[in-house]
C-alpha cells in the first residue's frame, strides 16, 4: 500500500550540507529551485531546478547545495511495496508539465487543510506519482549522474555569470579539487573559469551599452564588475573602446556619462 508519511516544504541557506544519513522509508526530495550534489548510495548525482532525488530505504544519502544561492526543497516520506521503485535511485528530471511538482503540491494543500478524508486522498495521490515514475522507467526517464560534471558547472555560470562567482564554490560545486576544475574547465572550453565570466560580463555590458541609456557607472554594476574604474580598464583592454566610445559607435546617441 502506498502511504504518504510526512510533507514537508524548506528552505536551505546557501552551502548547506545535510550530511550522509538514511531512512526507514521511501523518501523524494524535490529541488524547487536549487543546484548541488547528492550521493546516494554509492553513486553521486547533481540536481537542479525541476529535478528530483528517490531515495530507497536504507540508502545512505547527503545533499550539499551550492555556496551562492538560497534553495528551496520540497520533501516527502512515503510507504510503497512496489519493489520496482527501488531500481530508480538516484536524481532525475521532471517532465515538461511538471507531474511529480504539481502532484506534490496537491498532497502538500491536502495536509494543510486537512480536510475530512485527507489521508487517503494523499495516498492516493502519491499512487499517481509512483504509478508515473514507474510507466517511465521503460521509456528511458532522464536521470542525471555526475559523469559530466564540467556541464553543469557551466550551466551555472551562464545563469549566474552576474554575481559574484568563486572558483573555490564552482570547483566544489563541480566535485572536483580546486587546481583539477581549473585544469578541466580550460582543457574542456579552451580559456579558464575567470576569463569564461569576464567574457560573459563584457557581452552583457556591450548589450546594456547599445539598448539602454543607462549611466555608465550603472552598466558597470549591473555587469558584475566591482567599480567604474575597473570596468573600463578592462572593458577598453579587452574591446579596444572605451565603453564612451563603443556606446557612441554602435548606438548612435550621446551618452548620459
Amino acid at each position: 500500500m502506498d502511504r504518504v508519511l510526512y510533507i514537508v516544504n524548506a528552505i536551505h541557506e546557501p552551502n548547506t550540507h545535510i550530511p550522509p544519513h538514511q531512512h526507514e522509508c521511501y523518501e523524494l526530495v524535490y529541488y524547487v529551485n536549487a543546484l548541488g550534489t547528492s550521493n546516494i548510495g554509492a553513486k553521486n548525482f547533481h540536481y537542479r531546478t525541476s529535478s528530483f532525488a528517490i531515495i530507497p530505504p536504507g540508502y545512505k544519502h547527503d545533499e550539499k547545495h551550492t555556496p551562492d544561492a538560497e534553495a528551496e526543497v520540497l520533501f516527502i516520506g512515503f510507504l510503497c511495496d512496489n519493489s520496482r521503485l527501488s531500481n530508480l535511485a538516484g536524481v532525475y528530471d521532471d517532465d515538461k508539465e511538471h507531474t511529480v511538482l504539481q502532484t506534490l503540491l496537491r498532497i502538500k494543500q491536502e495536509f494543510q487543510r486537512k480536510r475530512e478524508g485527507f489521508a487517503e486522498l494523499m495516498n492516493l495521490q502519491l499512487g499517481e506519482i509512483i504509478v508515473h515514475l514507474l510507466r517511465n522507467v521503460d521509456d528511458g526517464l532522464s536521470s542525471l549522474p555526475a559523469e559530466d560534471r564540467m556541464q553543469y558547472v557551466m550551466n551555472y555560470m551562464d545563469e549566474n555569470f552576474l554575481q559574484r562567482l568563486t572558483i573555490s564554490s564552482l570547483s566544489e560545486l563541480s566535485g572536483y579539487s580546486y587546481d583539477r576544475f581549473r585544469h578541466l574547465f580550460k582543457e574542456r572550453y579552451h580559456l579558464s573559469p575567470l576569463r569564461y565570466l569576464l567574457l560573459k560580463r563584457l557581452d552583457y555590458a556591450k548589450s546594456l551599452l547599445r539598448h539602454t541609456q543607462l549611466p555608465i557607472s550603472e552598466v558597470s554594476a549591473a555587469s558584475g564588475f566591482v567599480n567604474d574604474a575597473q570596468f573600463c580598464s578592462i572593458f577598453k583592454r579587452e574591446i579596444g573602446l572605451t565603453p564612451r566610445k563603443f556606446r557612441i559607435q554602435h548606438k548612435g546617441l550621446d551618452p548620459l556619462h
